[in-house]
């Protein structure tokens, strides 16, 4: 009898692998950090080859750490970090390059000459996106670019196309011996090359970006089964759910009737509301993007607001500054201090994303005089997430016409008791959090665990959610509205920056 469904969760910073039982509790974790690359500012890569030898090596540690036998595992689910880029070599299974991470901004001139004719909203009604250096599609006209042979090697169907998701699956059910070249709706509708409404390749789209379809994944449901895994630990195993990392939370979430919402604080921060069925066009500044697709069921759409900069401000301040030894240490060094000392800290490392989408803003800390110490540094930082999520919120409720009254939450960040205490503040509303906080890696299960029958009904979910802290608003309203208001100022300081 099955009793468990892996979850595999390759991230911005690391790979995990989670067993979960059928209340979806966490039964085993394991997991690898893997490099960060940074060629020249703005660029930032991943290693695709470390990336799959990590995936390996956490679902290795996560079996050990289980002590469970290969007849009780249902399914595997996957959730990934969107958008980042690879193309590799069918034959050989080698990338010609670096995969190009989500937050790298290399494509930013031809994000500028696309824009010429018809403003960064050129696509928004076919895609669902603004032009932006975020998504995949401009990434894969640069490697063929800057690739030799790149072009006419694509054409000949020598070279495939992947986010993540797409590279894990080809290499678990078997590389180079007949891999599937799968990807999921959700991953598709990142790349400005999946037409919202046919969930399928956009043929305008791929002609004005030259990228040959030869080289695209077929594209499939969220949840249903892909293929067996090959792998000697986990053989005969189905694949069986698929969902970009930020959808695979509000999936574990389950956020599955339209105005409910949940807020992801990883590496970036990543907001999504279920709206439904149909497709709700932002006139704010957020995405229109895929929910989820359970089977043969209809498509479930979000508004999505993404913040390119929240946990990974926490890592340069560790990595960069030296400021803190481990991640954990930013709360207690953001609370020596009663407040930020009046200054703002907007990291605008990679650009604005939502609702600003100013790819050419760069970082600034605003506010400076000489009594600002180390704690300070660290509360602003934090901060910068919360308001940056307050940002979000005020285009959705603008666009849904609905005003948040609590907001769920999950993600690496919401230990934090400070983050989550500010949070609720500069927002007056309740926030959320569930008492199994790994969201994301909880979501492909359900997925996965859907499509094979380990559980039966998405209301079946429901049940598993449970309330771990709710942090209620202790800030005069006056004061909210002050504050945010020196953070709306800080934030135009950051416009322009990069001629």
């Amino acid at each position: 009898m099955t009793k468990y469904v892996i979850a595999i969760d390759q991230g911005t910073t690391s790979s995990r692998c989670i067993f979960f039982d059928h209340t979806g509790a966490i039964v085993a974790v394991d997991q690898m950090e893997h490099n960060q690359i940074y060629p020249q500012p703005g660029w930032v890569e991943h290693d695709a080859l470390e990336i799959w030898n990590s995936v390996q090596y956490v679902i290795r540690g996560a079996l050990n750490k289980a002590n469970i036998s290969l007849s009780e595992i249902a399914a595997i689910g996957i959730t990934n970090q969107r958008e980042t880029t690879l193309i590799w070599e069918k034959a050989s299974g080698k990338p010609i390059g670096n995969a190009i991470v989500w937050q790298d901004t290399r494509t930013d001139i031809l994000i500028n000459e696309l824009s010429r004719e018809g403003g960064l909203d050129r696509f928004r009604e076919k895609v669902g996106l603004p032009l932006s250096t975020y998504f995949s599609g401009p990434k894969i006209r640069w490697l063929l670019d800057h690739t030799s042979g790149a072009q006419a090697r694509a054409e000949a169907g020598e070279l495939l196309f992947g986010t993540i998701d797409t590279w894990l699956i080809w290499n678990l059910t078997g590389g180079t011996q007949g891999g599937k070249h799968y990807t999921d709706v959700t991953n598709a509708s990142r790349t400005m090359l999946m037409n919202l409404k046919t969930l399928d390749w956009d043929p305008d789209m791929l002609r004005l970006m030259n990228i040959p379809l030869a080289m695209l994944p077929e594209i499939r449901s969220s949840s249903e089964v892909y293929a067996e895994c090959v792998l000697p630990e986990l053989s005969g195993v189905p694949i069986a759910g698929v969902l970009g990392d930020q959808q695979a939370a509000l999936f574990g979430q389950t956020c599955f009737e339209p105005g409910e919402a949940k807020n992801t604080y990883g590496t970036g921060c990543f907001m999504l509301m279920n709206t439904g069925t149909e497709p709700i066009q932002s006139h704010h500044g957020l995405l229109t993007t895929l929910g989820y697709r359970v089977g043969n069921q209809p498509a479930v759409y979000t508004l999505e607001g993404s913040v390119a900069i929240a946990g990974a401000l926490v890592q340069w301040l560790r990595d960069n500054l030296k400021l803190i030894r481990h991640s954990s240490d930013i709360d207690t060094l953001a609370q020596s201090v009663e407040d930020s000392g009046g200054i703002y800290f907007v990291p605008a490392f990679s650009g604005l994303y939502a609702p600003y989408w100013k790819s050419d803003a760069r970082g600034a800390i605003v506010g400076m005089t000489r009594y600002i110490n180390g704690g300070h540094l660290a509360r602003a930082a934090l901060e910068a997430t919360a308001y940056q999520t307050r940002d979000v919120i005020e285009a959705m409720n603008l666009d849904s016409g609905v005003k948040l009254q609590s907001l769920k939450v999950d993600g690496g960040m919401v230990v934090n008791q400070t983050l989550m205490q500010f949070q609720s503040d500069i927002l007056g509303v309740d926030v959320i959090r569930p008492k199994v906080s790994e969201t994301t890696a909880l979501g492909a299960a359900y997925a996965a665990g859907l499509a094979t029958g380990f559980w039966t009904h998405q209301n079946d979910l429901k049940a598993n959610w449970e309330i771990d802290q709710i942090w209620s608003p202790q800030m005069p309203a006056e004061k909210r509205e002050n504050l945010y208001a020196g953070w709306k100022k800080a934030v135009t300081r950051t416009f322009d920056w990069v001629e």
